[in-house]
């Protein structure tokens, strides 16, 4: 179950997207039809459904017209003698304004727009943005706020805040979220989008920016006005006219227009759009449930005090907001003051900047109203974590962008979650957002300690996202391949979860369509239904696109186990024995070696790089397989077999022509990677590196990298001088390659030669150099006396390859049997023997043709005899497992073996019709023919040859190229041929005199032999026959009177002169042009590919017998009793393809790993020293410093008025020092002889402001604040705003005026106090609420809160207490409550534990530890009511009857409301701020940290 996943959804989804690639047409009209009908079920709008004439206009209270009422609204019956009210007269209506909105003008995009009602749920909207519009979920929400209205800003602070915006946007994949007018901040959002639009050009990246805007406020929104919606509907911004309404900005993508029913008012939408932002920070982040939510910022510039009230509405709701300091107004209050401690955030402070930063403006604000906003920028100040202010001064924010994702970092790191958990979510973020840089420098930082199965999720996040920047940071952070697949269901997920545009996906849901419904014959309908997808299913498919001569990449689920090895040691002793002894050795089987079994149920070992490898390449996603290309073991494998299925999927999958050519480039710098790799490996070690070749990988379908090479038509890495190398070893076999060809023809004639050392053999080289190896090490040990020295002069990855056993010399018979089964004897005997097959055909047909079969001709019938037995074996001899089909396939489509066959069918008719007297002279003229075919197969011979192998192929070009020129000339012959015969000749009836006449005469035209029927001059009336009854005479022309032709001739010539210059001219060198370009364009690569097709020459004759024609029947007869009689298995040679043994295996792919760093190494060096690469980073550094100075210009001015009201500062602080100097010497009696100079007066004004607070801040530091948030819990009533310094009663506050809170009823009073609360006083100070508010007394309201402790076990590991979850707060919570005076224990502890655990806890009370006790900072909290709590700590044995009783209360309480838990005492527990406190002391009770 672990390997497979359910894919019914995603397979129905994979065939309805490629279903829907054949309707593009119809999609946009039926999509629309789709639109109109779901909005018209669920969005509606609202309308005033009771007119009242409120003027003289005939305008309604609503603000429309008596004309936009409906009829039924102008007098409705029910609504007689009423006064117009809001929510009561206004109604909803199904909406009639929706559909796509075009503004017009260059680069304008269609936009989208709906009119909704004010009362619409947010899920509505989000479905509708999502399913509907199909905005793809976002991963961050920007919501733009500020000024409504046409602001100035810095040209630079104007261009970094439109460039970091867009660049937040298009890397994260966010929303932004904007008012949606055509003036101030909206039109600074909307300027940004439309420069991006511009200067991107495409619809790729779209940014979204989303316009909640006030229908009612909109201007010129007649035309977005049908009841079927309007598809587009044309937009015309009308600033001129606009007069009190707003026209909508052109640039936004999206529109939600929110209508309440009136006309003219602003501000209806920020409910609905605080709503909706609420709904989709609640979201999940990404595909997968991580616990993740999408997050939401709030970006200010400028503003006013509605403003104020959207950054304090989003802090409460834990909404970090990133103000732009310089745009002006509010925003520039809140950025002064944002550092600062909330003490020196005083009334006055607030004053001055309003007056400084409103202007006028200030001239309007009442007093009351920058009390309550100066609360509100107190309350902002306290959340430090979830405020940033971007400055130009400064650096450490950078971009816009940095300073958005670092403020929502910030509030995340500040979040309830700690440890790990909080790293995770950020790190969450990051990937959500692909910014690396962000991860960087915020989050992979020396304080986070990171393990591999942290970064997991992250990992499958970044590949499902195809983020490669992110998973290179990923792995280079700790992230394990191995652990990561080492659960097969997340490779799975992988494939599971690719991308619906991607090929193999879809040809793996047809793969998996086709076995369900091939199965649902045999298995019920609920066993079909269920059919799920596997490795097994990718594993069929990998094999299809690599070919069949592969073996299945996964096992088949139930009997094989699959599972990643461990990490290889890095220093191991390579001793891989030599090729030269293997060679010669057969194997039963060259799939199993020793230590494997191939049966199944063996354990497979994977690599987890190349897993990962190949599946970024199914998906042609090069920089994601680039990286874990790097981090495969069998690297070139890899590399190849990515070439290979590169080029399957781009012949067979590939819609697009874009697409293949992708394909094709990918494939082919997969193929110079595996080139470099092998080339590294070349250069350190021939031998080893040989061994690569041709080891078979277990990893890639049980093959080697030179059979891949050669199914992926690699012909460059095939013509690698190693690879050559190799062949050439294979093509001399044990011989020698270094052998002359004369001494290997003269020892082909008289062997003996080979016992006197005529001949070299490999076996004698190696033997040689090991022995002079062995010298020289023996001669190094003897002079330094130790071998130490020895070894680290050889390190690991250079000693070469050699066998710790020794080389033995070649016997007698071993010489002899090497030399004539090495393939390039037995290609010159074969030679030999063609060659004298050749000459007795030709004696026989030229000399020896007789009606009764010579002996000559008999010895001939079985020469072609074994040539037909050669081919049957060569058709049947699959060392490489292709199977049969892929075999023919193969054969019939090698050009020379088409010869082969042609030339044996010939033989064969001409022969049976040789054997018959009717068709004896036919069946020589066969034969004849056959003769041409035999000379002609000859050339193959050839292709060994490295000086007549390219001119072959040349030749093979070049017969392409004549048979599209014989199509170009043979229109012109049959033209001219035609012609020619009509004119001539009349009714001509003899076919072969025709076709002379049209074709034959023509032809021979171009050569030169010129006709002399066109010319009376040489006309002879007896060559030809008047009427044509002469078989053996063409028929004469058309005859006049005089016996003359009476054909024109002067139009006949010139027919001939014009065929002529056409044909001979421009044809034949047409013909000479194109041969030309053939030769020099495959001169160059004639070389690469000779080399490539010499291998299937090499491997032809090593798996040929010995003999030569006609003495090979005895090889086939010996073959045919084994195989067929003996039914023993074939003999299979190493040289191709050999099985390593495990550890000689993980010591060669180490190597092999060494070899490919090198080689990236080197790559990476020759890319930076590139020109290209110098120029991108000078013109970076251009970049760069150009920016530097444009923000030092931009910030020169502040830092220099900074630095004035620093030093404005410093000489009144110096004044002030200087003034307590001289008060002092006054006070001392010491007086001067001059009157005392008067101090600058500021200095004065300072200390005058500064000295009645300090003895005040010193005294007490600490006031509630919980107890004066302006939003009183369950009630509508805001609290009275009380300022920091105005907290304590000492302090006078003649503007305070709390309203009376009772419960759920308000008292109104005129400022002075009832009786009864004149007596209680709250001892933290005004909270800005009188009464008792939601608590039950006035006075203080006492709750005890027993802290349950024990510990975890008998180690003391972990300090724990017993917790009771608030569902409805989400946090953890101590089991205690209000209580009276006397009462020891709380109700709500009864009611937890039951009476039998609450009877022994209270037993317990003589023994507890009063923890705390005193006042709470509670929200609850009144001026005249207040609550204080008790503290107790009740420590239990863990072993005792009532811990037992406790522990099964507990498990009983799983699936309730209030669950029990035993939790750890941690800083990590969720709970509110006062008992996290009580838990902190219970912690320092017990000596714990906490």
């Amino acid at each position: 179950m672990g390997e497979s996943l359910l894919l019914e959804p995603s397979l129905a989804q994979t065939l309805a997207v490629s279903a829907a690639k054949t309707s593009k047409l119809s999609l946009s009209t039926s999509t629309q039809r789709s639109l109109a009908a779901w909005i018209k079920d669920n969005i509606r709008k609202k309308e005033c459904c009771f007119y009242v004439n409120s003027d003289s206009k005939g305008i309604c209270k609503c603000g429309y017209q008596r004309i936009h009422h409906v009829d039924d609204s102008i007098k409705p019956e029910n609504y007689l003698g009423e006064t117009w009210d809001r929510h009561r007269h206004v109604h909803e209506v199904p909406t009639d304004a929706y559909g796509d909105i075009w503004f017009g003008g260059l680069g304008q995009k269609i936009g989208r727009y709906v009119r909704v009602s004010s009362d619409t749920s947010p899920d509505l909207l989000y479905q509708l943005l999502t399913e509907q519009w199909k905005l793809p979920p976002p991963n961050l929400l920007i919501s733009v706020t500020g000024g409504a209205k046409n602001f100035y800003m810095k040209p630079h602070l104007t261009a970094l805040f439109r460039r970091g915006l867009i660049k937040v946007a298009q890397t994260t994949g966010a929303w932004i979220i904007t008012g949606g007018t055509h003036a101030g901040v909206m039109k600074h959002v909307g300027q940004a989008v439309r420069e991006y639009v511009l200067s991107s050009g495409s619809m790729e990246g779209q940014i979204v920016a989303i316009g909640v805007a006030t229908w009612g406020a909109i201007h010129n929104r007649r035309p977005l006005v049908h009841h079927e919606g309007r598809f587009p509907a044309h937009y015309s911004l009308d600033m001129q006219s606009q007069g009190h309404l707003s026209c909508l900005d052109n640039n936004h993508s999206h529109f939600l227009l929110v209508d309440d029913g009136t006309h003219g008012c602003y501000g209806v939408e920020i409910e609905l759009r605080s709503r909706l932002e609420r709904l989709i920070s609640q979201q999940p982040l990404g595909n997968r449930e991580s616990g993740v939510r999408i997050p939401v910022v709030c970006v200010v510039l400028n503003g006013g005090p509605g403003t104020l009230s959207t950054i304090y509405g989003a802090m409460l709701n834990r909404t970090p907001c990133v103000i732009l300091e310089g745009s002006g107004r509010l925003a520039d209050v809140v950025a002064h003051v944002a550092g600062l401690p909330v003490a020196k955030v005083t009334l006055t402070v607030i004053h001055q900047l309003m007056k400084r930063f409103f202007g006028p403006e200030y001239d309007s604000f009442t007093e009351l109203k920058i009390i309550e906003w100066t609360k509100k920028i107190q309350d902002i100040i306290r959340m430090p974590q979830l405020l940033t202010v971007f400055r130009m001064s400064e650096d450490n924010h950078g971009d816009v962008d940095v300073a958005i994702l670092q403020a929502l970092l910030k509030a995340n790191r500040s979040s309830e979650s700690v440890g790990m958990e909080r790293w995770e979510r950020q790190l969450e973020l990051a990937v959500a957002w692909n910014r690396v840089d962000i991860a960087k420098t915020d989050i992979f930082t020396e304080d986070s300690q990171w393990k591999s199965s942290d970064l997991h999720q992250a990992m499958f996040s970044a590949l499902l996202g195809h983020k490669p920047q992110f998973v290179q940071l990923l792995l280079e952070n700790g992230v394990c391949l191995r652990e990561f697949l080492g659960d097969q269901t997340t490779l799975c997920d992988l494939y599971t979860q690719l991308p619906t545009s991607c090929f193999f996906l879809r040809r793996l849901a047809k793969r998996i369509q086709t076995e369900k419904s091939r199965r649902s014959q045999t298995l019920s309908p609920r066993g079909a239904a269920g059919r799920t997808i596997s490795l097994s299913h990718v594993s069929d498919e990998i094999r299809h696109l690599l070919g069949s001569f592969t073996q299945p990449l996964y096992p088949l689920p139930g009997l094989h186990s699959t599972r990643y090895p461990k990490e290889p040691k890095e220093d191991v002793a390579v001793t891989l024995p030599p090729k030269e002894q293997l060679e010669l050795q057969a194997s039963p089987d060259p799939d199993r070696g020793p230590g494997r079994d191939s049966e199944r149920g063996e354990e497979t070992f994977r690599d987890p790089g190349g897993d990962l490898f190949l599946w970024a390449i199914l998906q042609n996603q090069k920089e994601l397989a680039e990286i874990a290309w790097e981090q495969s073991r069998d690297c070139t494998s890899a590399a190849l077999a990515a070439s290979k299925i590169l080029k399957k999927l781009a012949e067979e999958g590939a819609e697009e022509e874009d697409e293949a050519e992708e394909m094709r480039e990918l494939a082919k710098h997969y193929e110079t990677h595996a080139i470099g790799v092998f080339n590294e490996c070349h250069c350190c070690d021939e031998e080893r590196a040989q061994r690569l070749l041709i080891r078979i990988s277990s990893s890639w379908g049980q093959t080697t990298c030179l059979r891949l090479a050669l199914e992926a038509d690699d012909k460059s890495f095939v013509a690698h001088s190693g690879v050559q190398a190799l062949l050439t070893q294979i093509w001399c076999g044990e011989l020698a390659a270094d052998n002359p060809l004369w001494r290997v023809l003269l020892c082909m004639l008289f062997f003996p030669l080979i016992y006197t050392g005529f001949l070299g053999f490999r076996r004698d080289e190696s033997i040689q150099r090991e022995a002079e190896r062995s010298a020289e090490l023996l001669t190094m040990e003897s002079l330094t006396g130790s071998q130490a020295c020895t070894r680290r002069k050889y390190p690991v990855h250079d000693l070469p390859a050699r066998n710790p056993l020794g080389l033995k010399p070649l016997t007698v018979s071993t010489r002899l049997v090497s030399l004539f089964t090495s393939p390039q004897v037995k290609f010159y005997w074969n030679i030999l023997s063609y060659f004298s097959f050749l000459l007795l055909f030709s004696v026989v047909l030229m000399i020896d043709f007789q009606t009764t079969p010579s002996w000559r001709e008999g010895l001939l019938y079985v020469w072609l005899i074994s040539l037909v037995c050669e081919e049957v074996r060569q058709l049947f001899h699959d060392p490489d497992g292709f199977g049969f089909r892929k075999k023919a396939d193969m054969y019939i489509n090698d050009m020379w073996n088409i010869l082969d066959f042609l030339s044996i069918l010939l033989f064969i008719i001409g022969l049976a019709f040789r054997l018959t007297t009717r068709l004896f002279y036919a069946g020589k003229v066969i034969l004849c023919i056959d003769f041409i075919i035999f000379c002609l197969r000859l050339m193959a011979i050839f292709i060994i040859s490295k000086t007549l192998g390219p001119k072959i192929i040349i030749v093979r070009r070049m017969m392409l190229d004549m048979f599209f020129f014989m199509f170009l000339l043979s229109i012109w012959v049959v033209a001219y041929g035609v012609a020619k015969q009509g004119i001539l000749i009349h009714n001509e009836d003899r076919l072969d005199w025709i076709v002379r006449g049209v074709i034959y005469e023509p032809y021979l035209i171009i050569f030169g032999n010129m006709p002399s029927n066109i010319d009376n001059a040489l006309f002879d009336i007896k060559a030809c026959s008047v009427n044509g009854t002469e078989s053996q005479k063409p028929k004469c022309p058309i005859l006049n009177e005089d016996k003359m032709p009476a054909f024109p001739e002067w139009l006949t010539i010139i027919l001939l002169c014009v065929y002529l210059l056409f044909a001979n001219i421009l044809l034949l060198n047409l013909l000479i042009a194109i041969f030309n370009y053939t030769f020099q364009e495959v001169q160059d690569n004639t070389d690469t590919i000779w080399k490539f097709q010499r291998y299937e020459l090499i491997k032809e004759y090593h798996s040929r017998p010995a003999a030569p024609p006609p003495l090979i029947l005895l090889s086939h007869i010996f073959l045919f009793i084994r195989r067929i009689v003996l039914q023993r298995p074939p003999n299979s040679y190493r040289a191709f393809k050999e099985r390593l043994p495990e550890l000689e295996e993980e010591e060669l792919l180490s190597w092999e790993s060494f070899m490919k760093d090198n080689y990236l190494l080197s790559c990476r060096q020759q890319q930076s020293q590139s020109m290209e690469q110098r120029t991108t980073d000078t013109a970076d550094k251009v970049c760069t410093i150009t920016e530097l100075l444009q923000r030092e210009e931009a910030t020169g001015s502040v830092a220099l008025v900074k630095r004035l009201t620093r030093l404005e500062e410093q000489v009144s602080q110096s004044a002030i020092a200087l003034q307590w100097i001289m008060d002092t010497l006054k006070a001392q009696g010491l007086h001067s002889k001059e009157e005392a100079p008067q101090l600058a007066s500021p200095g004065k004004l300072k200390r005058s402001e500064s000295e009645p607070n300090e003895p005040h801040r010193q005294e007490k530091t600490f006031y509630h604040v919980n107890a004066r948030r302006l939003d009183y819990p369950d009630s509508t009533i805001p609290r009275f705003p009380v300022l920091e310094e105005k907290v304590p009663w000492e302090v006078d506050f003649i503007l305070y005026n709390p309203p009376v809170l009772n419960g759920d009823s308000q008292d109104q009073t005129d400022g002075s106090e009832p009786d009864s609360l004149k007596r209680y006083r709250n001892p933290g100070g005004r909270t800005g609420m009188k009464g008792r508010g939601a608590l039950t007394c006035l006075g203080p309201n006492l709750i005890l809160d027993p802290v349950l402790t024990r510990w975890r076990d008998s180690e003391r590991s972990a300090l724990e207490f017993l917790a009771v979850w608030d569902q409805e707060d989400g946090l953890w919570t101590l089991p205690g409550g209000p209580v009276q005076s006397d009462e020891p224990l709380p109700d709500r502890l009864l009611r937890i534990m039951g009476q039998k655990i609450y009877d022994r806890i209270k037993t317990k009370v003589v023994e507890v530890t009063k923890v705390h006790e005193g006042y709470v900072d509670d929200v609850r909290n009144t001026d005249d009511a207040w609550v204080e709590t008790t503290v107790l700590n009740i420590h239990l044995d863990r072993r005792s009857l009532l811990m037992a009783d406790i522990n099964r209360m507990a498990e009983n309480t799983v699936g309730c409301v209030e669950l029990v838990r035993w939790t750890e005492v941690s800083c990590r527990t969720r709970m509110c701020s006062y008992q996290r406190d009580a838990l902190r002391r219970v912690a320092e009770l017990h000596q714990r940290t906490f």
